[in-house]
């Protein structure tokens, strides 16, 4: 019983971590500030694939 309270603390932890580090992002609207860093790079990389232009 006691290894199943502590499987469970962890579980609550890990849970409680990843809850708490998705606020932040929400908070600080990290997701749309690291996408506009990369758009540059990403935008690169787009214009340089190459596309069969066949129809």
């Amino acid at each position: 019983m006691k290894k199943f309270a502590k499987v469970l603390g962890i579980l609550t932890a890990i849970l409680a971590a990843v809850t708490a580090l998705s606020m932040v992002v929400y908070y600080f609207n990290l997701d749309m500030k690291l996408t506009s860093k990369l758009e540059g790079p990403l935008d690169w990389w787009y214009d340089h694939v190459k596309r069969d232009e066949g129809l």
